[in-house]
C-alpha cells in the first residue's frame, strides 16, 4: 500500500501527536503531595507484564496486552481517575550475556541498545505510558532495592505460631541460619557446562538447554534457596479474594500441590546383618503417603537415586549398578524423569526395610521417577493401587498385593480410588477414609508415623552462575555467610575482560579476584540472583521510582496499592460511587469534573490486591505470579506494604499466531513486525485491529487483510468529518453543523455510549469497535451531521484510535469552540436510559397472509389505531380497493393481516 494512496493521511499527524504528548507530559500521574495531584479523584493502577528487551524487538503479538491496558488507561482517565500506567524493562538475562561471550560487548551496552529499540516501537504505537516512571532492572538505582529486599528476606524467618515472617531477632532458637527465609544448601541442579550456569526446569528441553541446545546434567551444587514452602498454605488460601481466571488459580494450586496424608517410618535392615549380640543402629527411611490405608500393600520401597541414604545401604555387589544408574539419571531433567509415558527403570540396592504394619522384609530400589525434592525423596510402593508402582513391579517381577476392594465393578489391580480395606488386619472392612484415620492413629501410638501435610512446591533455587545479574549482598567469613550493611548497597558487578564460563563450575564473578576479596578475612558471594528477582517487585517501584531513600514511599504505596481508603476505592462495581459523568449532548461547552466529589466509604469488601488490573501472557501463569506473591507477602508481613497481595485482577491475553495459523517464530518465517504494519496502515489501525481480531483472551491468527479492513473503517471516520479538495488538501466538511440530533440519532448515540462503556469495562474491545462501526454507517450518508454526535463518537473512539481522534477533535474545537481543546482531557459521556426505551415498533402489514407494507406505530397503540393506520397506507388502500374486507387480524406489536374475499 505504500506505493499507492493512503486511505486517510495518518502519516501527517500521528508522529505530531506523539511528540505533543511527550512535550506536555499529558499522561504523567503525580504522587500524593506532588504538584498537580488531585486527592479527590479515585486511583486506578493498570499494569502490563513488563518485557525482556530482546535484540529482535517487538512482533505484533507483544502489543496485544499493551493495547488493552492502554485503552483502559485512557478510558479511566476520562472517567476521572488518577491512572498509574507505567512501563519498564526486565533487562537482566542470559541472552545479553551470551551475546557478550560471543562479541565481548558488555551486556549493559547490548541492553541499552535493545531498550532504546523497544521504547521507540512502543512510542510509535501511541501508548499513554507515564515515561517518568520508567524502570530498568539493570539500573543500579533499581537493583539497590532488589538487593535490599533480599536482605529483608535473609534477615527474616517464618514463625509458624504467628503464621508470618518476622525478623530473625525474634527467633528463640540457637541457630537462626536453620530457619532463615534465604539460606544455603547443597541441592541437585540442572547444570549446563557450556553455558556455565544452573538452569530452571523450564529452561531444559529433552536434556538440553533451551538456549543453544547444550547438554545439561544433574549435579549437586551449593545454592542460595528461598524458603517459599513456608508460605505454601497462604499462597493457596489467599488466592480466594483475587479476581483471577479460575484456570490460573488452579495452576497455582496444582503447582503448590497440597496433599494430606501421613509420614511413615521404615527401618532398614543392616547389610550385612550384624552377628547376635552386636549393637548396630540401621537407618530409618521416612516416606509421605496420601494413602496410609494401603500400607499392608507396600511390597517394596524406592529411593530417589540422589538420596543420601543410598550410600549407607547399598551393598558392595550392587554398588557398580547403582553408580552407573545414578550417572544416567544425572543426565535427565525432572520433566523427563516424571514423564508417565516413559518406560520405568531402576536398580536394586541390595538392601531391605521392614514394613511397620506387618513386619515384612521388603526390598529397597532406586528409580528416577522418584524425585529427591518431592516429599521425602522416598516412597513405599503399593503396586496394586498405584499406576507407576504397578508398571515398575510388573517389569521387575515384584509382589503385587491387593489391599483395597473397589465398591463397583472396576478391576481390583490398578484401582486407585476409595473402597474398602482388605488384607489389612488393623483396618479390614473399613471404608478408605475411615481406614486412613485409624491406621494413622495406630502408627502414631507406636511412634512409627504421624499425620502430615505435604506440598509439591519446593524451595526456590535462587542462585545463577552468571555475570549479568544482581550480585548477592553477602560475604563469607570462616565458612559462614553474613549480610552486608544496607549502606554498602548497591553491590555492582565488577568489570571483566571476558564473560565466558570458568569451566570449573565457579561463576564468572570468580574471575574478579580483587572484587571477591572483601577484606583480609571475608570474600564476596560470586553467584548472582536469577532474572526473576527484578520482576518480583517492579510493580511496587513504579509507585515511587525516583525515591532514593526507600524502595517505595509509604504514602505513594498506600495510595497506588489501595492500602489507604481501600473500602472507598471507586470503580463501576456495585456499591461504589463513581466520578461525575456528562450527558452526550453536553460535550461541547464543559468538561470539568465536579470539584465537590469526595470518596465515600462503603461496605464493599476489602480487596486484598493492590494493582487494579494486570494483563500479560499465560507463560507467566505460575512462576512469576507465585514468586511475586511470595516476595510481596514477606514485605507485607514485615510491615513495608499495605496489602497482602500484589495483583487484584489478572487477565491473560491470547497468543497471536502467524497468518499460517502457527506460532510466530524466526524459523517459520511468519513473524510480523509492527513497524511495517504502522508504515502501511498507521498506528491507530494497528491498535484497533489488535483489539478487533476477537476476544482478548482467545488465541487468533494475524491477517493483513483484517488490518486493511479496520483501516477502511478509520478512513470512513475521517471522511465523515473531512472533505478533500482537488489539490489534495483536507478541510472540515460543511455537513458538520451545530444542530441538535433528531430522536433516532440521539437514541443511537446513547446506545453506542452504553455499549462501548460496558464493553470496555468487560474488556470486550472487539464488540465495542463493532458498535462504533454501526454508528459511523448510520451517519455516513446524512446531508447534515450534528457536531455533538461527532464529538461523542470521537471520545468513545479515542482510547482505541488516539491519534485520529485527537486530530479530528482539534479541528472541531477550532471551528466550534469545543472545550477542552485536547480530547485526552475530555470526560467520558454518560448515557440516558430513558432515551433507550423503545416507544415505537415496526409492524408488518399483510393482505391475505402476504406482506405488502411495514408500519411504525407507538408501542401502546390499541387495535383500532393499528387497524386504521394500516388501512390508510396508500399501498394497502390501493390493493384492497373494490374488495370486501372479511376481517382484520391483529397481533399487537407484530402484524396486521387484512383478509379480503
Amino acid at each position: 500500500m505504500s506505493a499507492r494512496r493512503k486511505p486517510y493521511p495518518f502519516d501527517r499527524f500521528e508522529s505530531k501527536w506523539q511528540r505533543l504528548w511527550d512535550e506536555r507530559q499529558l499522561f504523567h500521574a503525580p504522587n500524593p503531595g506532588e504538584k498537580g495531584f488531585d486527592a479527590a479523584k479515585p486511583k486506578f493502577y493498570v499494569l502490563d507484564m513488563f518485557p525482556y528487551p530482546s535484540g529482535a524487538g517487538l512482533h505484533v503479538g507483544h502489543p496485544e496486552g499493551y493495547t488493552a491496558t492502554d485503552i483502559i488507561a485512557r478510558y479511566k482517565r476520562m472517567r476521572g481517575f488518577n491512572v498509574l500506567h507505567p512501563m519498564g524493562w526486565d533487562a537482566f538475562g542470559l541472552p545479553a550475556e551470551q551475546y557478550a561471550i560471543k562479541t565481548g560487548q558488555h551486556p549493559a551496552v547490548t541492553t541499552r541498545e535493545n531498550v532504546a529499540k523497544f521504547k521507540s516501537q512502543l512510542k510509535r504505537i501511541g501508548f499513554s505510558y507515564d515515561w517518568q516512571r520508567e524502570v530498568n532492572t539493570t539500573d543500579p538505582r533499581y537493583y539497590t532495592w532488589t538487593q535490599w529486599i533480599f536482605l529483608q528476606i535473609y534477615n527474616s524467618w517464618f514463625n509458624p505460631e504467628t503464621n508470618k515472617a518476622e525478623p530473625t531477632s525474634t527467633y528463640r532458637g540457637t541457630d537462626p541460619d536453620s530457619v532463615r527465609l534465604a539460606y544455603v544448601a547443597d541441592v541437585p541442579v540442572n547444570w549446563c557446562p557450556e553455558l556455565g550456569t544452573v538452569l530452571a526446569n523450564e529452561e531444559v528441553i529433552d536434556g538440553k538447554s533451551e538456549i543453544g541446545s547444550f547438554p545439561v546434567v544433574r549435579r549437586p551444587m551449593r545454592q542460595w534457596m528461598l524458603r517459599i514452602t513456608a508460605y505454601a498454605e497462604r499462597l493457596i488460601n489467599e488466592l480466594e479474594g483475587l479476581d483471577w481466571p479460575e484456570g490460573i488459580k488452579l495452576l497455582q494450586r496444582n503447582w503448590i500441590g497440597r496433599s494430606e496424608g501421613a509420614e511413615v517410618s521404615f527401618q532398614t535392615i543392616a547389610n550385612p546383618e550384624p552377628s547376635p549380640g552386636t549393637h548396630f543402629r540401621s537407618p530409618w527411611i521416612t516416606v509421605f503417603t496420601t494413602r496410609p490405608d494401603t500400607l499392608y500393600g507396600a511390597t517394596y520401597m524406592v529411593l530417589a537415586p540422589e538420596h543420601s541414604l543410598v550410600d549407607l545401604i547399598v551393598t558392595e555387589e550392587q554398588w557398580p549398578a547403582v553408580r552407573e544408574y545414578r550417572e544416567r539419571t544425572a543426565r535427565k531433567s525432572e520433566l523427563e524423569r516424571t514423564d508417565l509415558a516413559k518406560e520405568k527403570t531402576g536398580v536394586f540396592t541390595g538392601a531391605f526395610a521392614i514394613n511397620p504394619a506387618n513386619d515384612e522384609k521388603i526390598p529397597i530400589w532406586i528409580a528416577d521417577y522418584v524425585l529427591l525434592g518431592y516429599g521425602t525423596g522416598a516412597i513405599m510402593a503399593v503396586p496394586a493401587h498405584d499406576e507407576r508402582d504397578l508398571e515398575f513391579a510388573r517389569k521387575f517381577d515384584l509382589p503385587i498385593r491387593q489391599v483395597v476392594r473397589p465398591l463397583g465393578s472396576e478391576d481390583a489391580i490398578g484401582f486407585t480410588g476409595d473402597g474398602v480395606a482388605i488384607n489389612s488386619p488393623v483396618i479390614d472392612g473399613l471404608p478408605s477414609r475411615e481406614a486412613i484415620r485409624k491406621i494413622t492413629a495406630w502408627l502414631e501410638e507406636r511412634g512409627l508415623g504421624k499425620r502430615s501435610i505435604n506440598y509439591k512446591l519446593r524451595d526456590w533455587l535462587f542462585s545463577r552462575q552468571r555475570y549479568w545479574g544482581e550480585p548477592f549482598p553477602i560475604v563469607w567469613e570462616s565458612g559462614k555467610h553474613r549480610s552486608l550493611a544496607e549502606a554498602e548497597l548497591p553491590v555492582m558487578p565488577p568489570p571483566l575482560e571476558d564473560y565466558k564460563p570458568t569451566g570449573t563450575g565457579e561463576p564468572p564473578l570468580a574471575k574478579a579476584k580483587d572484587w571477591i576479596r572483601y577484606s583480609d578475612k571475608a570474600t564476596r558471594e560470586t553467584n548472582v540472583m536469577p532474572q526473576w528477582a527484578g520482576s518480583c517487585w517492579y510493580y511496587i517501584r513504579f509507585c515511587d521510582p525516583g525515591n532514593d531513600q526507600r524502595f517505595v514511599g509509604g504514602e505513594a504505596e498506600r495510595y497506588w496499592m489501595g492500602g489507604e481508603n481501600d473500602e472507598a476505592r471507586m470503580s463501576n462495581d456495585e456499591g461504589r460511587t463513581k466520578p461525575e459523568t456528562r450527558k452526550a449532548d453536553e460535550v461541547i461547552r464543559h468538561s470539568d469534573i465536579d470539584s465537590s466529589f469526595v470518596i465515600r466509604h462503603s461496605s464493599f469488601p476489602r480487596a486484598p490486591g493492590g494493582v487494579d488490573l494486570y494483563i500479560g501472557g499465560t507463560e507467566h501463569a505460575v512462576l512469576h505470579l507465585l514468586y511475586a506473591r511470595f516476595w510481596h507477602k514477606v514485605l507485607f508481613d514485615l510491615g513495608y506494604l499495605s496489602k497482602p497481595e500484589p495483583f487484584q485482577r489478572l487477565v491473560n491475553q491470547g497468543i497471536i499466531l502467524g497468518e499460517d495459523n502457527q506460532k510466530m517464530s524466526k524459523s517459520r518465517g511468519n513473524i510480523v513486525n509492527p513497524d511495517e504494519v504502522i508504515d502501511e496502515y498507521g498506528a491507530d489501525a494497528f491498535r484497533c485491529y489488535e483489539m478487533f481480531m476477537g476476544p482478548l483472551e482467545q488465541m487468533k491468527p494475524w491477517s493483513m487483510r483484517g488490518v486493511e479492513g479496520v483501516s477502511r473503517f478509520l478512513a470512513r471516520v475521517w471522511r465523515l468529518m473531512m472533505d478533500e479538495n482537488q489539490s489534495g488538501e483536507w478541510g472540515l466538511s460543511p455537513r458538520i453543523q451545530e444542530i441538535a440530533p433528531d430522536k433516532s440519532q440521539l437514541k443511537l448515540v446513547h446506545a453506542t455510549i452504553k455499549k462501548v462503556t460496558e464493553d470496555i469495562e468487560s474488556l470486550s474491545f472487539n464488540t465495542a469497535i463493532s458498535q462504533m462501526m454501526v454508528f459511523v454507517n448510520a451517519f455516513t450518508n446524512l446531508e447534515k451531521i450534528p457536531v455533538t454526535a461527532m464529538c461523542t463518537l470521537l471520545v468513545l473512539l479515542n482510547p482505541f484510535a488516539p491519534h485520529l481522534t485527537s486530530e479530528l477533535w482539534g479541528i472541531l474545537a477550532a471551528k466550534f469552540q469545543v472545550e477542552p481543546a485536547d480530547i485526552a482531557q475530555q470526560t467520558w459521556p454518560d448515557y440516558d436510559e430513558a432515551l433507550l426505551i423503545e416507544d415505537e415498533v415496526e409492524i408488518v402489514v399483510q393482505i391475505n397472509g402476504k406482506m405488502r407494507a411495514r408500519l411504525k406505530v407507538a408501542t401502546d397503540a390499541n387495535e383500532e389505531t393499528l387497524k386504521t393506520a394500516a388501512l390508510a397506507l396508500p399501498k394497502i388502500a390501493e390493493s384492497i380497493a373494490g374488495k370486501e374486507i372479511r376481517k382484520v387480524v391483529i397481533v399487537p406489536n407484530k402484524l396486521v393481516n387484512v383478509v379480503t374475499n
